[in-house]
């Protein structure tokens, strides 16, 4: 394994082969693609889960067509390459289609193993066992009579799902009953969701796989910090970019806020990689990019495996950028053209000292202030330049689902730079104020690790291959 030097100045990026098909492009993904066109020239193809009236044709896709459409398309459109890093149906979708145009590409069977969060389990428990989290399967379907004999607290999580969807801590029998209640509407959604993908699940997983049409209990983790390890495999080795700090609103399971550069030791961050190589190598995942989500026991030294995302983190890739000058959605769309992704990440000057993205919530019986008015969007482009701000207010049915299966409903994210943290933490209560949105207190988060600006992404580790 190795690391990816962060110093700055960067040298330009390469220019792209071909045109490459950019799956599921919105939010993140859709700005840093367009910001890079001329350099990387692309096409888009794709929905919107979360906007109407785009997310309706969730009613009839179909995964395999929708690969078997693109295909078809291929020369004509003049496509030699392609990239998701949506993890719901982009990255097995690309998967699927650089297997079959003979593409650069993360091995299918690697994408599953990652996003069937209980085979993932099962892999770890193998190969890495300290790493992993006692788990089971919830041995009953939504809406079966829940076992009477689990202890509790739980974690539970759904087999397949993104984005903490009904992840959660359940202390009661009746809270585990109450969160596997779904009316017609709900369950023909997860469905929709979870098919496609267990469809391919079933044909290419090893034998004995589970059906991903299920949840997952761990133990719960309470004394640790959580934290994202991202990092890619070109030519079966892998390589670190940086490790980001999830920090969630006290007492909750939810975001409050992903924070770069991490409070954790060189040497921690090493040990994750190490962790992360070892995953991959046993699954497959010898090209693509990857995010490994983990806790870290500062007491014990721990570190304890929550998922994988056989994906770029695009929220956090932003976070690179700034501070560390990577540019990670470049050097996702060299490798997906089969080129070393290091060249084309060097290539922007770091802006930040520290950077953060910031994810604005309400929880049940809040106040959910309105979307900014063009104005306000206007005052905030004007004195934070930097900055990079999505609304995305629901009501009716799509708010009462937010709060049913994500516990909170998140209307609002925000991401700014700062010379430090204490800087950053200024400008982010100046904007939340202008916008109208409540900051959270940060005053009482600690710090980060002081010291000079050198690497702070991962410092280079013995080699592995995968």
């Amino acid at each position: 394994m190795q690391g990816v030097d962060a110093s700055c100045p960067r040298a330009g990026a390469p220019q792209a082969a071909g045109r490459t098909l950019v799956l599921f492009n919105y939010d993140w993904d859709r700005d840093a693609f367009a910001r890079l066109a001329a350099q990387w020239p692309s096409d888009s193809a794709g929905f919107d889960l979360f906007t109407f009236p785009s997310h309706v044709r969730l009613a009839w896709f179909d995964l395999e067509r929708f690969v078997d459409g693109l295909a078809r398309q291929a020369r004509r459109r003049a496509w030699t390459a392609v990239v998701s890093h949506h993890e719901q149906f982009g990255a097995l979708a690309a998967a699927l289609l650089a297997e079959r145009m003979g593409w650069p590409g993360t091995p299918v069977d690697a994408v599953l193993a990652c996003q069937h969060k209980l085979h993932a389990r099962q892999v770890l428990q193998r190969v890495c066992p300290e790493a992993n989290l006692p788990f089971e399967p919830l041995a009953a379907r939504y809406g079966d009579p829940m076992p009477v004999d689990l202890a509790y607290p739980r974690f539970v999580k759904p087999i397949k799902a993104a984005f903490s969807v009904l992840a959660r801590t359940v202390k009661s029998q009746a809270e585990l009953t109450a969160m596997t209640r779904f009316g017609a509407a709900e369950l023909w959604i997860i469905r929709r969701l979870v098919e496609p993908f267990d469809r391919i699940a079933r044909e290419r997983l090893p034998a004995g796989v589970p059906t991903a049409h299920g949840m997952l209990l761990e133990r719960p983790v309470e004394a640790a910090t959580q934290h994202n390890l991202d990092g890619y495999v070109y030519r079966g080795q892998v390589h670190g970019i940086g490790v980001v700090d999830a920090i969630m609103y006290p007492g909750t399971h939810a975001f409050q806020r992903f924070q770069h550069r991490s409070r954790l030791s060189p040497a921690v961050q090493r040990r994750a990689l190490d962790i992360a190589g070892r995953f991959l190598q046993a699954i497959g995942f010898d090209h693509g990019f990857f995010n490994m989500e983990f806790f870290h026991d500062a007491a014990s030294g721990s570190i304890k495996v929550i998922e994988f995302n056989p994906r770029l983190a695009s929220q956090l890739a932003d976070l690179y950028r700034r501070v560390d000058g990577l540019d990670a959605h470049a050097g996702s769309l060299a490798l997906a053209h089969g080129r070393d992704p290091a060249p084309a990440m060097r290539g922007t000057p770091c802006t930040a000292g520290a950077a953060a993205s910031f994810v604005f919530r309400s929880f049940e019986g809040e106040f959910i202030p309105p979307a900014p008015s063009a104005a306000m969007q206007r005052a905030f482009a004007r004195l934070f330049p930097d900055g990079w701000l999505l609304a995305m207010p629901k009501q009716g049915s799509g708010l009462a689902r937010d709060f049913k299966w994500l516990g909170s409903h998140r209307y609002g994210v925000m991401h700014l730079g700062g010379a430090d943290g204490h800087d950053l933490f200024d400008r982010y209560r100046r904007a939340s104020a202008l916008l109208g949105w409540p900051h959270a207190d940060v005053q009482a988060t600690p710090a980060p690790v002081s010291g000079a600006r050198a690497p702070l992404t991962l410092s280079p580790v013995p080699e592995v291959s995968v």
